[in-house]
């Protein structure tokens, strides 16, 4: 028996993002526990202002909701009708879960809990406190910590995905640390495992290894890095491998240029684009090592696709990722923007060979919905007293 109504507020896979792929698995993991309605943005801000607008609305994934969950994608940036009738969606709830990684939508959050006259209690769950874009941007950046705190006052429940997390998140927002859950990312398993050597045939990287970078290039990422520590390789390991970075480029075009001016670039692949669902499988089977080589972090899906996978992980030692990693047994972290110690995590994994892992199974979306369930059903009880 369903234990009660949940509303998770967040990006319709028309921007197809970690964020929206997450609102999903979430969506369709909380589905086994209770009515699930996704509340979802069909449109988060102009057009041309999102870096990524050309894929706007493309069908990117064949990832779908699951059968029973009703899904409301209306919230519009400019249109407070659209914010009315998602307050609607609320009052019939009995939680509201807000999805937070950028402030571009806190005035639509803020009208929905203002709509919300029923006082449903409302969970926050964080991926980001500001985005680093917005974040280097000053009247944004005061604009994203006043709206977020209005919002958050708002809040009974809040939740990250790690420790650390869960003290930036305090420290910034002036939020007591009891009131903050942690719960894990959830793996991102929906892409079928193909065959290593087939895989490789079809990108012509046979018997060579294959590092590869996945996802968005922004500067934060430390793709410069990566691609310096890999000129660092000993000319033995470089001339048998291949640097395999997929991603589309937002405001990152130093590393764009580190490629083409690269005394390795003819073992460097460079796709500047966004990767579609039926192509990421063929880029993690092929990969030998996923490398995470980030300046700052509190998480990464990417991560979390490539443990399904079982790839070893090289990532940096920032944020959540040390606490979020750790108990993969693949992981090897290294000391950010040190391109020498990168180049040599890169040489170790190298000379290990071909490798899998285990899949931790408290990062499976049975466990994370457990975890969910908790965590709602006190906050329903707490309702009800």
């Amino acid at each position: 028996m369903k234990k009660g109504n949940i509303v998770v507020v967040g990006p319709s896979p028309r921007f197809l993002s970690g964020i929206s792929y997450y609102t999903l698995r979430l969506s369709n993991a909380l589905a086994e526990h209770f009515q699930v309605t996704s509340l979802l943005f069909r449109y988060m801000l102009p057009r041309r202002l999102f870096p990524g607008w050309r894929r706007v609305g493309t069908e990117l994934s064949s990832l779908k909701f699951n059968d029973g969950i009703r899904v409301q994608e209306s919230l519009d940036w400019y249109n407070p009708v659209t914010w009315f009738r998602g307050s609607q969606e609320i009052r019939r709830s009995d939680v509201v879960i807000l999805e937070w990684w950028t402030s571009s939508v806190a005035h639509m959050y803020l009208a929905l809990l203002l709509l919300n006259t029923a006082k449903k209690p409302v969970m926050i769950e964080f991926h980001e406190v500001v985005d680093p874009l917005e974040f280097s941007v000053g009247p944004i950046r005061v604009y994203a910590r006043v709206m977020g705190r209005l919002i958050r006052r708002m809040a009974s429940r809040y939740v990250v995905h790690s420790e650390h997390d869960r003290h930036l998140i305090a420290t910034h927002y002036h939020i007591s640390e009891n009131q903050i859950g942690i719960i894990p990312h959830g793996l991102y398993d929906h892409y079928a495992i193909l065959d290593h050597t087939t895989c490789k045939k079809s990108l012509m990287l046979q018997d060579r290894f294959v590092f590869l970078f996945f996802g968005l290039i922004r500067p934060y990422k430390g793709v410069s890095n990566l691609i310096h520590a890999f000129e660092l390789l000993p000319e033995k390991i470089r001339s048998n491998s291949y640097l395999l970075i997929v991603g589309e480029a937002w405001e990152d075009h130093a590393s764009l240029e580190a490629v083409s001016r690269s005394p390795a670039a003819d073992h460097i692949h460079l796709l500047n684009k966004y990767a579609s669902d039926e192509e990421i499988p063929l880029y993690f089977s092929a990969a030998d090592a996923l490398v995470l080589p980030y300046t700052r972090a509190s998480q990464s899906g990417v991560a979390h696709i490539g443990i399904s996978y079982g790839l070893p992980v090289l990532a940096s030692k920032v944020g959540g990722l040390v606490e979020s990693l750790a108990g993969y047994e693949g992981t090897t972290f290294v000391e950010p923007d040190d391109e020498h110690a990168l180049a040599g995590s890169l040489e170790q994994v190298y000379n290990a060979g071909f490798q899998r892992y285990q899949v931790p199974v408290e990062l499976r979306w049975d466990a994370i919905a457990e975890k969910y369930d908790h965590e709602i059903s006190l906050m329903i009880n707490r309702e009800q007293v």
